[in-house]
């Protein structure tokens, strides 16, 4: 993997069990124990891995079982893999008993880990797979990473890997996130990384399953309220503690049993009705309550009513006359009070091709228009689609997003139109409610719509004109009224031409198309990086250094604004304390990849190596560079040298000159800084 290695960030009042490394000292007796687990299952070290994963429908089966695991999982995977991406390694989720779910990764490092059975479907628990990261992980119950020669069985030796396992909102694990790769490529980032994706997970299923209750989000720094590392504590309208997450155990200094012995009024000192009543009064509703322990903390209070009802209207296909009966199916209602999301002026930040974007969104916005949003991956397709809908009559009205390519194709109906309860093997009792549903009164978006399986695309396109959903193993048919964006990187004009998108639906969904550029194409680079370097940032944070900048406006930007935003969070944390985010607090990977690219592209920036062929043999045109004459330049030459025969391997260089890495990167851009002769 190519993060810098350095210790895992600190964030005042934040456990380590969401920021930290592995505790060293521990590892040790750790995986001897772990060791001595795998023999008592009579297992032995030379034995080759179990390759018979479960079949495909029981792997669909624990898949519904782990529902709302998976779904909130998905998209914190994409981002993790897109840290990681091009490093020889993957993304796994696992279920509770350490069967593999679903894996994101490199797909020359995804055939490597097929040789072992590391794929979906597989069960890597201790009892079967020895000692390794997630299985035991999962029997420890902690953050576990196993390097190497540490895991049990000897065919899995090639492999590192650093796993979390996950709770659900009442503190049960329900699941695992595990970042495996090729064993020489150990970064002590990745444990951070995989610790913070998984509190990202568990946040987001403790926030599902007290929707209806008073949520208490706290921090003692006001600017990380709303944040990853925010604690956030469950209590039932009349004050009785139903749980709190990690940040908030650790914060409170009691664990989830401890904590059940408590009210509201026990642990801060006030009954909820005062709260509700300074809340009024506070500026930005931000409130100040005392722990226990006598520390002061910044508060905001949440609390939606349970869902209103909004009647359905059902139709019997057995009865023309049907369609005035009422039907009980009850269809969920947005909260009054909902945060103000950002609007399209909030996407303005100077790019002339943004602005034309917005002026053509702004004049069918409201009119029932379907939007199609193209770009590459990672250009924000869906914040331009919460723009809309934010700036739209619906905005009150909720906001669903659907990756038609993160949902596996088995799932993806249930997922959209819902389904009865006993509809298939491990359907949940009631039944589940689909996308299409949840987005009544608001806004969908099918995002990577182009990626929809092809026998979806009749159904969706009877949806969307009948504007009415048939549950599967139901026969009624509900009605809603959503509004459609879709987006995609693919060119769908070819999609249709090749049969793998149906004509009919395209045309229904490209009302108006829209391009978004990508980020090398746009000239407000440095306002977007600054706008992503504030978010969730109290002022007087670190600034980005001017040759950090001009690095990033000489960058191609494959990941476009996600890798960005990525990239500005991982420094953001590199430099926390310091004024300016530097050089030294970006990842290798961004670094590498930079000089690997004006290695070979000249015109995105400066050359790494100089023209080492004689004047005489020079490309007609060419600029020879001119000799060095100080020593300093020899030296800066010279280790453009070496970087060119290590491939442009920084730290092969680094390690073969005896100097350090940062001076190899300093000494590079001097290189490239060497003026060039007349020619």
């Amino acid at each position: 993997m190519t993060f810098q290695a350095a210790a895992g960030p600190h964030v005042p009042g934040v456990s380590p069990a969401v920021t930290g490394n592995p505790a060293e000292g521990d590892r040790p007796d750790l995986i001897a124990q772990a060791h001595q687990r795998s023999e008592s299952y009579g297992l032995r070290p030379y034995e080759s891995p179990d390759f018979c994963p479960v079949l495909q429908n029981e792997l669909k089966t624990q898949i519904e079982r782990s529902q709302s695991l998976f779904t909130y999982a998905l998209p914190v995977m994409e981002t993790l893999y897109d840290q990681i991406v091009n490093t020889q390694s993957m993304v796994i989720l696992t279920d509770a008993a350490g069967l593999i779910l679903h894996s994101l990764g490199d797909d020359d490092f995804l055939a490597k880990a097929s040789k072992v059975a590391l794929q979906p479907g597989a069960l890597w628990s201790e009892e079967s797979r020895g000692t390794n990261a997630i299985g035991t992980a999962l029997a420890e119950n902690k953050a576990t990473l196993v390097h190497g020669a540490e895991h049990f069985l000897e065919a899995n030796r090639f492999l590192t890997c650093s796993c979390m396992p996950i709770l659900d909102a009442y503190g049960k694990t329900v699941g695992a996130l595990d970042v495996t790769g090729d064993q020489r490529g150990f970064h002590k980032h990745t444990m951070a990384l995989v610790r913070m994706s998984a509190q990202m997970i568990e946040n987001q299923l403790f926030a599902n399953a007290f929707q209806d209750m008073v949520c208490v989000r706290f921090h003692s720094r006001a600017e990380f309220i709303g944040t990853l590392v925010e604690g956030i504590a469950s209590f039932t309208p009349g004050g009785r503690f139903l749980s709190a997450n990690r940040s908030a155990q650790f914060q409170l200094g009691m664990s989830v049993a401890a904590l059940h012995a408590h009210t509201f009024s026990s642990l801060f000192g006030q009954s909820l009705s005062q709260l509700f009543d300074a809340e009024r009064k506070a500026p930005g509703g931000v409130v100040y309550l005392p722990l226990p322990s006598g520390v002061k903390v910044s508060a905001r209070i949440e609390w939606k009513a349970p869902a209103a009802s909004v009647p359905a209207v059902a139709i019997d296909r057995g009865s023309a006359q049907a369609q005035s009966r009422p039907e009980a199916t009850c269809l969920p209602h947005r909260a009054a009070t909902q945060p103000t999301q950002p609007g399209l002026d909030d996407l303005d930040t100077g790019d002339a091709q943004i602005q034309g974007v917005i002026t053509k969104l702004r004049k069918v916005i409201g009119k029932d228009i379907p939007v199609m949003v193209l770009g590459e991956t990672g250009t924000g397709k869906e914040l331009l689609a919460r723009a809309i809908h934010a700036d739209s009559p619906r905005h009150a009205g909720p906001f669903i997003a659907v990756n038609c390519a993160s949902i596996p194709e088995t799932l993806i109906e249930s997922e959209l139109f819902g389904y009865e309860e006993g509809a298939f093997t491990g359907a949940r009792k009631k039944g589940g409610i689909g996308k299409m549903l949840l987005a009544n009164g608001g806004t969908l978006f099918l995002d990577e719509i182009g990626d929809m399986p092809l026998h979806l695309q009749a159904r969706m396109l009877r949806a969307l004109q009948e504007r009415a959903v048939t549950p599967l193993g139901s026969s009624k048919v509900i009605h809603v009224d959503v509004s459609v964006i879709c987006a995609t990187n693919r060119n769908m004009r070819e999609q249709v031409a090749n049969g793998l998108f149906r004509e009919d639906l395209y045309y229904r969904l490209n009302g108006l198309v829209v391009r978004l550029p990508a980020l090398r194409e746009r000239s407000d680079l440095d306002v977007v990086a600054n706008k992503l370097l504030r978010e969730g940032q109290a002022s007087g944070g670190p600034r980005i250094k001017d040759s950090v900048m001009a690095m990033f406006r000489s960058y191609h930007w494959p990941g476009n604004i996600r890798q960005l935003g990525n990239l500005l969070r991982t420094a953001r944390l590199m430099a926390e304390g310091e004024a300016e985010i530097t050089e030294d607090h970006l990842p290798d990977d961004f670094l590498e990849d930079r000089l690997a690219r004006q290695a070979t592209h000249p015109a995105h920036g400066a050359t790494v190596a100089p023209d080492a062929a004689p004047d005489g043999e020079r490309a007609a045109g060419a600029a020879p560079r001119a000799q060095p004459t100080r020593l300093a330049d020899v030296e800066a030459l010279a280790i453009v040298a070496a970087v060119k025969a290590h491939h442009g391997n920084i730290s092969a260089a680094a390690k073969a000159l005896g100097i350090s890495r940062n001076t190899v990167y300093r000494k590079l851009d001097e290189a490239n800084a060497l003026p060039q002769q007349d020619g």
